[in-house]
């Protein structure tokens, strides 16, 4: 009896041990923003930029995975605000994902806390303001995740963990940029490049990094420019690439990396060269009037300066589109894989649908617009995850204008809020074409994607570059690297795979930001049809409201999971 009564007491307190465990929430990670204006001459020229607790770039959030990321922004401009978080995945909760269609703004004067989990995550990610085109002027900053302590990483620790945030940079403020589109003229080419918010001669003294010889080093690049794809080179020194767009890739070693638009990776460096310093390079890729920036690293106890022979940048858009295709994913490393579990064998999954996007162009009152299928997208006044949560969805937008493939024949462009809808847990195949002469990077909210397929040179030859079911035959059905943001090249078209199972309200997006503002760009609603707390959370209760749903007393919840 004594024994049966004392394993019954050990079972008793293994349960409530278990229990506590299960109930136990991540780490929480906390960060109060003021977000003002400042004036800084980034390129030599005196200018507006919006800084967070006075710093540009902003401050880095360096978290783990699953760690909820608590930031309570106080906006101290004189415009509405947003931030959306460009790679991070929400899942179950896009009302976290800052973008005009899912969130209301904050209005000035006030604040408002994102509350957010870097759920099954790993990688190198950023933010940036999501309205108009407050994104020109700054208040963008880097977002890294790295594993938990108990799951490897393949790669041992490195002497230091870097950022290094490149991107174009124009002289203009931008309400001009929004101005100088709105009335259908361009904003013209980028004044140059900045490299952590420093660009010309700033950029390079002082230092920007010190190495240590024989130490290796992480370094983590982004991309957070709005129009040109960037090379970026370090003088004397390889690069090993580890992780892309929040996975692990196959380690390679570059010379120099072509980075696009809203792309981030990174690569681990070793300080093997004899003491000195050392340039690195970011130039501008496929524009008219190439320039660049460079920045020094440092060996420590070097008094040697940097040799004057400036690495150059390859040559031509093939070159890229070849260096992308080495790219392959590290199926054998140990970190969050996506969701659902298993879709790593994503070759073996029936395709249910494929969704066509090309990428259209053209005039409406003699003013350029952009869009996908011949729809140009506007915000409207009410976010749309609002109102289709308060079901008011019909005063807003109308679901399905645009169908799964371009229009036949090329007619006037239809500007509208553009929602279409995914059948939940369905796997889709998405090509977006690129009919333009230029470069394209597009993103999608809330997923990480397969990037399978592409136009290759070789076919390109044999002319424009227009996609047919046919060509899945050249698809990487085995080891796609899965991220979140895809170069499309000009007269081109790329194809991805995922696995529609995030419900919410979900931005498809040009990176290119002048084209983004001009309506390229959709949202896709994916509804589970359990409503259950299983697949989607509730609009928190601290959420914002406006336009229509403005009083309206709030849906019933969603069904316990």
């Amino acid at each position: 009896m004594r024994a049966t009564a004392a394993g019954a007491v050990l079972l008793l307190a293994l349960l409530l041990v278990s229990t506590n465990v299960a109930r136990a929430e991540d780490p929480y990670v906390f960060f109060e923003w003021h977000v003002t204006y400042g004036t800084k001459s980034l390129l030599g020229v005196p200018q507006k930029v919006i800084l967070i607790n006075g710093e540009f770039p902003g401050p880095r959030i360096n978290c783990s995975s699953n760690n909820n990321i608590v930031v309570n922004v106080f906006n101290q401009l004189d415009q509405p605000l947003l931030f959306t978080w460009n790679g991070i995945q929400h899942r179950k909760n896009s009302w976290q994902d800052g973008m005009p269609g899912t969130n209301c703004p904050v209005v000035p004067g006030t604040n408002y806390t994102f509350k957010w989990q870097a759920k099954d995550q790993i990688g190198s990610f950023f933010y940036f303001p999501s309205i108009g085109m407050q994104r020109t002027v700054g208040g963008y900053g880097l977002v890294s995740v790295v594993s938990r302590l108990l799951i490897p990483v393949p790669f041992d620790p490195p002497a230091d963990d870097l950022q290094v945030l490149i991107g174009d940079w124009y002289n203009k403020d931008h309400t001009v940029m929004a101005s100088l589109l709105d009335a259908g003229k361009s904003p013209g080419r980028p004044a140059g490049v900045l490299i952590n918010g420093r660009g010309g001669k700033d950029a390079a003294n002082p230092p920007m990094f010190t190495f240590e010889a024989g130490k290796t080093y992480r370094l983590r690049i982004c991309n957070v420019g709005i129009k040109a794809s960037l090379n970026f080179r370090i003088q004397g020194h390889d690069m090993r690439l580890v992780e892309m767009d929040g996975s692990h890739t196959l380690q390679d070693s570059f010379d120099s990396l072509d980075v696009h638009v809203g792309h981030c990776l990174s690569v681990l460096v070793d300080a093997d060269q004899k003491p000195a310093d050392y340039l690195m390079v970011a130039s501008t890729r496929f524009i008219v009037d190439p320039s660049s920036v460079s920045a020094v690293i440092r060996y420590a106890g070097s008094n040697t300066p940097p040799a004057p022979n400036v690495p150059e940048p390859p040559a031509g858009w093939a070159w890229s589109l070849n260096q992308w295709r080495s790219f392959r994913w590290n199926l054998t490393a140990s970190a969050a894989r996506p969701n659902p579990q298993g879709s790593y064998h994503y070759g073996q999954i029936n395709i249910t649908r494929t969704i066509k996007l090309m990428i259209t162009r053209g005039h409406l009152d003699g003013k350029l617009k952009y869009g996908f299928n011949g729809v140009s997208h506007v915000d409207a006044d009410t976010p749309l995850k609002l109102a289709e949560y308060f079901n008011v969805s019909d005063k807003v937008f109308k679901y399905n204008q645009m169908g799964d493939s371009p229009p036949g024949v090329n007619g006037p462009m239809h500007v509208a809020p553009n929602v279409i809808t995914a059948e939940f847990r369905t796997f889709i195949e998405v090509v977006f074409e690129n009919p333009e002469k230029s470069m394209d990077s597009l993103h999608i909210d809330g997923y990480a994607f397969f990037a399978v397929g592409y136009a290759t040179t070789h076919l390109l030859r044999m002319g424009p570059g227009k996609w047919s079911p046919d060509l899945r035959k050249t698809y990487n059905l085995l080891d796609a690297v899965s991220r979140h943001t895809i170069q499309v090249y000009p007269r081109s078209w790329s194809a991805v795979m995922l696995t529609f199972d995030n419900a919410g309200m979900w931005n498809v997006r040009s990176n290119l930001w002048e084209r983004h503002y001009l309506g390229e760009q959709l949202y896709i609603s994916v509804i589970s049809p359990a409503r259950s707390l299983r697949d989607e959370y509730n609009m928190p209760e601290t959420a914002l409201r406006c336009g229509k749903v403005v009083g309206l007393p709030l849906p019933p919840s969603y069904l316990p999971a």
